[in-house]
């Protein structure tokens, strides 16, 4: 799979960790910054990697800053997104057999490295069940997002 990252100054030294842990398990990744730890705003790398996963661009996302909260914000906010914020290994796994997130949000100040790397290898690893019931509640999700939506456009 072809993997979109990014990351605030919040984020930047989980950010750092984890690429080469997404790579070791055979995954292509684009990482679209930040590239220190001065204080940069969110939302302009999370709407990256967000246009990357809507267009087709990338298979999945990853979203780190110092709680995740900011990011799985912005995620959320662009057509196509479903973006979880997690935080324990359990979360990543319900999140994409239940929900079929295609971005993930995580902190760097709540989490280390050993468990984001889990989080990360469970999240890549889980299919989504596509039971019924799930693809019910996805259903009426995309029609409330069809209700509010706007284009993206990926440049």
């Amino acid at each position: 799979m072809k993997i979109a990252i990014g990351a605030d100054h919040g984020g930047y030294s989980l950010k750092e960790v984890v690429v080469p842990f997404i790579q070791s398990l055979g995954h292509e990744v684009e990482d679209v910054g930040c590239d220190c730890s001065q204080s940069v705003d969110y939302p302009d790398y999370a709407l990256p990697v967000c246009e990357l996963v809507a267009a087709g661009k990338a298979d999945r996302g990853i979203l780190i800053c110092g709680t995740g909260i900011g990011m799985s914000i912005a995620a959320n906010k662009v057509t196509g997104i479903r973006c979880a914020l997690v935080h324990d290994m359990f979360s990543a796994q319900a999140t994409r057999d239940h929900n079929d997130t295609n971005v993930l949000a995580m902190g760097e100040r709540v989490i280390g490295p050993g468990i984001a790397q889990e989080i990360i290898r469970i999240w890549l690893e889980t299919p989504f069940s596509n039971g019924e019931r799930h693809v019910g509640r996805l259903d009426k999700v995309k029609r409330i997002e069809a209700k509010y939506a706007q284009p993206v456009h990926a440049e």
